[in-house]
Parts: structure tokens; sequence; C-alpha cells
């Protein structure tokens, strides 16, 4: 007879407790998943370090090797597209909004290009609001 913990796992059972708990022995088991984690964390450290990522362009490319001035870039950019803006509002004196019934019960204000055409939300459905009440003149537009 054994006493304490330590008997389960001594794999030394009597003839009697050992029919009745089958004949495993733990012993080969737990060699085998020490050997395996061993070959795992073997492998792991043996593995070689992923190569550097290198982005190829080519020859003929029209980007320069040259550090970029993103500051300036940004303020050419803004400058460009307020000229842009103030093109596009003197070429077109008149604005037209969409004027079909929202789900609040009021008129759409999006900007359409043409007069009667509706905005991409409301494609189909009629105006509110009479034909000249939806063009936007530019006196109206800086109040």
């Amino acid at each position: 007879m054994r006493k304490g913990w330590r008997a389960p796992l001594s794999g030394g059972r009597c003839d009697d407790c050992a029919s009745r708990l089958g004949r495993a022995n733990v012993k080969p088991l737990a060699l085998v998943a020490i050997v395996a984690l061993t070959a795992f964390a073997f492998g792991r450290y043996l593995r070689p370090a992923p190569p550097p990522l290198i982005i190829h362009r080519a020859a003929n490319s029209p980007l320069s090797d040259e550090a970029m001035n993103y500051q300036a870039l940004a303020q050419a950019n803004a400058s460009t597209a307020n000229a842009t803006k103030a093109e596009a509002n003197a070429a077109d004196d008149t604005v037209y909004i969409c004027g079909a019934r929202t789900k609040k019960g009021t008129p759409c204000r999006r900007h359409v290009h043409v007069p009667g055409e509706r905005c991409y939300q409301h494609k189909g459905l009629p105006a509110m609001v009479p034909l000249d009440k939806l063009t936007i003149k530019p006196d109206d537009t800086k109040k």
C-alpha cells in the first residue's frame, strides 16, 4: 500500500489497483511532450530573421530619392485649391439646389449642376419648391 500524493505519479501500483485504473504509464508520454517542446523551442531559436523590407522602383521612375518637404507641399496644395475654387465660382455665377422633400419635411439644400436635377439621395423625387426658387444667385450666398 502506498500513501500520499506521490503514489499516482510513481507508476508502481499493486495488481489490484493496476487492474482498476488501467496499466497506463505516464512516463513515456511526459518524455515525448518534453522532447517535442524542446524541439519546438530550439527550432524557434534557430529560425533566421525575416529579410528587410525593400521597395523596388523602376529605373525611369519620376520620383526623387531626396526627402520631401511636406509643409511646402501642403501650402502649395492649399493655395492651388483656393485658386481653383475662386475660378469655379467666377465661371459659374448661379448655383442650384436639389429642393426635394427630406425626411424632416424641408427642401434639400444640396447643390446640383443643372436646375431641376436632384442630388444622389433624392433621384426621381419631385421638388417641393418652384423652379425659380431652386436657383441661388451669388448675392444670396454672401448673406
